[in-house]
């Protein structure tokens, strides 16, 4: 998730205008789920500052994990508070109240969905119903059923966190932990779930906002001047002023006290956060700003996804489309990442400023922080703090 993480945790990164955590949370609590216990290590204030101790009636506690070592050593740093049947899962993959209604229904359970790129997950294999096996990023899977990474335990399951060694990753995982419980004699019903969306690089921040927004219920708390026009579910928050000349299709959604237009075009499947001012002759189409970004004057912003408090000159764009037409292609960690999307513009980090006509080239990843001078073109990875002229 790199540049967004630099500055805040994965799970709090916004997808239709809500940490991914809140989604989860509120989702746990339409299922009937009134405690959850997070455990939190990066930038754990964040977290901490946002739920509180209460959030929307479920009350939250806290457990540290000082060092991140995995999914097993996570569960077991939270020992002292579980109950004898409990729920676990991970904070960074939306799971909805139907499927997790199901999980809870059974005594042991662990959730199983069909995707078509199985080999980037762990496989599951299957007999009577139950799960007999779990198969770590095969290259060659024997099925399309994978792990989703939602389980109902039970205590018992606390003898074999223990007793898990550490994987050839350098972590204690909870795969391993459940694949002893397995071998001696404890069982876990596979339930298939439906509306489970994974989110592992920026770009699957724009599938969850787009399935997020899909939902959408219109509202305007703000104000919408006389010319404008707003088509399709839209939802506008208080204090924003939509000025004359601006055209919003939904779905979409705007925070509070945020200035749009004059004359701007926001196209379907866009969130704006709090505080942002999308300007005269400003296109945005099916991305996510943040809040108190100012994307203010002859700007294009195409597929992507752009952190909080920047500020973009007049004339800079991002270019979302190569120009053969091809798969984009992203550079993480060095290595070349195939998005699966023929539109992907740019991730940018927090406090970025570009100068006027900085053109931002297709796949590009920018840190945060980042000066981008008049007129300079950026492509690939460019790491926090930089200059670029």
């Amino acid at each position: 998730m790199r540049p967004l993480t630099y500055t805040k945790p994965k799970v709090m990164l916004p997808v239709a205008n809500k940490p991914i955590l809140e989604h989860v949370i509120e989702n746990l609590a339409k299922a009937g789920v009134d405690e959850v216990v997070l455990v939190v290590g990066y930038k754990e204030e964040t977290v901490r500052g946002y739920f509180g101790s209460e959030f929307n009636g479920v009350k939250v506690r806290y457990v540290r994990q000082g060092k991140q070592l995995g999914t097993a050593h996570a569960l077991l740093s939270a020992e002292h508070v579980l109950d004898e049947r409990f729920l676990m899962l991970n904070g960074d993959a939306i799971v909805f109240s139907e499927d997790l209604r199901k999980i809870l229904g059974e005594k042991s359970a662990i959730a199983v969905r069909e995707v078509p790129n199985p080999q980037d997950f762990g496989v599951v294999e299957l007999k009577d119903g139950f799960v007999r096996r779990i198969i770590e990023k095969p290259s060659s899977p024997p099925s399309n059923l994978i792990n989703a990474g939602i389980y109902l335990f039970t205590k018992e399951i606390v003898e074999y966190l223990k007793r898990t060694p550490l994987s050839v990753r350098g972590e204690y995982e909870i795969t391993d932990s459940i694949s002893m419980a397995i071998a001696d004699g404890m069982e876990f019903k596979a339930v298939r779930i439906e509306g489970w969306i994974d989110v592992g690089y920026p770009w699957d921040l724009l599938k969850a906002n787009e399935a997020l927004l899909s939902a959408l219920e219109p509202r305007i708390d703000g104000e919408v001047e006389d010319g404008a026009v707003i088509k399709g579910n839209v939802v506008i928050g208080e204090g924003t002023v939509v000025m004359a000349g601006s055209y919003i299709v939904g779905p979409a959604i705007i925070g509070r006290n945020c200035r749009i237009g004059p004359n701007c075009y926001i196209r379907p499947f866009t969130s704006i956060g709090d505080n942002c001012h999308v300007g005269n002759a400003v296109e945005v189409k099916n991305s996510i700003i943040m809040s108190n970004t100012k994307v203010p004057h002859l700007n294009y912003v195409g597929d992507s996804v752009i952190g909080e408090n920047c500020n973009f000159g007049a004339g800079t764009k991002i270019a979302n489309l190569r120009l053969d037409e091809g798969e984009v292609v992203v550079n993480v960690k060095g290595k070349a990442v195939r998005t699966g999307r023929k539109k992907f513009g740019a991730a940018i980090g927090d406090n970025v400023k570009t100068g006027i006509n900085a053109s931002i080239n297709v796949g590009s990843m920018i840190g945060n922080d980042v000066f981008i001078g008049p007129g300079a073109v950026v492509s690939g990875f460019v790491e926090p703090n930089s200059r670029v002229f």
